[in-house]
């Protein structure tokens, strides 16, 4: 598990959070998202009080109703979304 200074670390970071455009189609099409911007979206998944952090090498992870996010650690760049699934 990760510490809460390396959490808020992210969480005062997210104004770099960002995905490609085809991070962005894969995300949708994982989550069957209908929302206008993935990005934001996301933004408010790994803000909710009850979105569990952990980091594994160079990712974070972050689950929240079923859904798990993975972000790089260093650029911020959202690689996928998955709904369900096992813990990384």
């Amino acid at each position: 598990m990760i510490s809460d200074g390396q959490k808020q670390a992210l969480l005062n970071d997210l104004q770099r959070l960002h995905t490609t455009p085809l991070g962005e189609v894969r995300i949708r099409r994982n989550l069957s998202l209908q929302c206008e911007d993935v990005t934001a979206w996301c933004r408010e998944l790994i803000c909710a009080q009850d979105a569990v952090i952990s980091r594994q090498g160079k990712n974070w992870y972050i689950r929240r109703n079923g859904v798990t996010l993975t972000v790089n650690a260093r650029s911020l760049t959202i690689i996928t979304a998955h709904k369900g699934g096992a813990e990384p």
